[in-house]
């Protein structure tokens, strides 16, 4: 696949939808029903001048966050530049930031970066270099006192050329490489950007998709002390008029999905994530990870929305949507990426809160 331009990435997907205008999405999102019992706010912006500027990190995105085995939580970012626009000199990914904030309600407030009093990236290389262009993050898991990052490897947006497993030992100190290694066309290439959670019955849940924003999502498990061998991931398919572990992997939700986040919370799972199709970020809150996804209780969380016509509820050029911990399923709280691919600025993190998901 040819590497496609970062703005080129974003601006067929999110930007754009199906062909349509940004103006022309807004009015036919405006125009479809909602219930009147979903309340979204805006909470804050979480990243840019005045907020990240002590980081050297006044443009990102992503903000993966996770809960340390130390309490904290940690929001893992991607491409990240010093200046408020894409291209911005010293640019590094993946970062992190460390939050101790307790009350989301409140606002997400940093408490520091890895690496020091300037966000580093997490390990050394060469942007651009000859096989790869940069490591982005997919999501991050905790599990018995060690994290673990799965980091897509790409050559240009859309392209990737493997993917890998991280470790970190010291809530995210430091990280090393585990060995783990995943072909990029594994499983057709649903299996290049993820997110995992883990159940009470010591396995790890991953539904995984394409990095191109225009696949369905697959179902794999994985004992979680497995989580690094390639071999132990069970697909979970449909077979000889029934679904079983196993089986090749069949699709267990068709659409054009973004980035993902699947969460047990409240005695449920959560899924959240970026639907490119629709231009939105939606959610879907099931029993298990092996519930019908068609008949699931889902809701569409934000709309994508136009520049200069945006609100609470409508977001120009989104996409990410990851849950915060801390969340409950009366009070969902969102880490949600914005980029102008006209102007490169915003290029930022911001957090939503929505209540009545349930």
């Amino acid at each position: 696949m040819r590497p496609m331009k970062r703005s080129t990435f974003l601006k067929t997907t999110a930007g754009l939808v199906l062909g349509t205008t940004l103006t022309d999405a807004t009015e036919a999102h405006a125009a479809a029903p909602a219930s009147a019992a979903l309340q979204v706010t805006k909470i804050k912006d979480l990243t840019g001048p005045g907020l990240t500027d002590r980081f050297r990190m006044q443009a990102t995105d992503l903000g993966i966050p996770v809960r340390t085995p130390d309490g904290r939580i940690l929001f893992m970012f991607g491409d990240t530049f010093e200046e408020p626009r894409v291209g911005g000199g010293w640019w590094r990914s993946p970062v992190a930031l460390w939050s101790t904030t307790a009350n989301l309600d409140a606002g997400v407030t940093w408490s520091g970066a890895v690496g020091g009093a300037a966000a580093q990236q997490l390990w050394d290389y060469p942007h651009d270099n000859p096989v790869f262009s940069t490591v982005l993050p997919s999501d991050v898991i905790t599990i018995d006192g060690v994290m673990y990052l799965h980091a897509m490897v790409n050559k240009g947006l859309g392209n990737v050329v493997w993917t890998e497993i991280w470790r970190s030992g010291d809530s995210g100190a430091t990280w090393t490489h585990t060995g783990a290694k995943f072909p990029a066309d594994l499983h057709g290439g649903l299996f290049q950007l993820l997110t995992w959670g883990l159940g009470n019955d010591g396995y790890v849940y991953v539904y995984s998709t394409a990095f191109t924003r225009s696949r369905p999502i697959i179902l794999h498990r994985v004992r979680k002390n497995r989580i690094t061998d390639l071999y132990a991931y069970e697909p979970w398919g449909y077979r000889n008029g029934a679904w079983g572990w196993g089986n090749p992997p069949t699709p267990i939700l068709e659409g054009k999905f973004g980035e993902l986040c699947l969460r047990p919370l409240g005695g449920k799972w959560v899924l959240t994530w970026f639907n490119a199709g629709d231009y939105r970020i939606d959610g879907i809150i099931m029993d298990t990870p092996t519930s019908n996804l068609y008949t699931a209780h889902r809701r569409t969380l934000l709309w994508g929305g136009a520049w200069g016509a945006e609100d609470d509820s409508h977001v120009a050029q989104l996409y990410g949507g990851y849950i915060i911990p801390g969340s409950t399923l009366d009070s969902l709280h969102l880490s949600v990426s914005q980029w102008n691919t006209q102007t490169n600025w915003p290029y930022r993190v911001m957090q939503f809160r929505v209540r009545g998901f349930r």
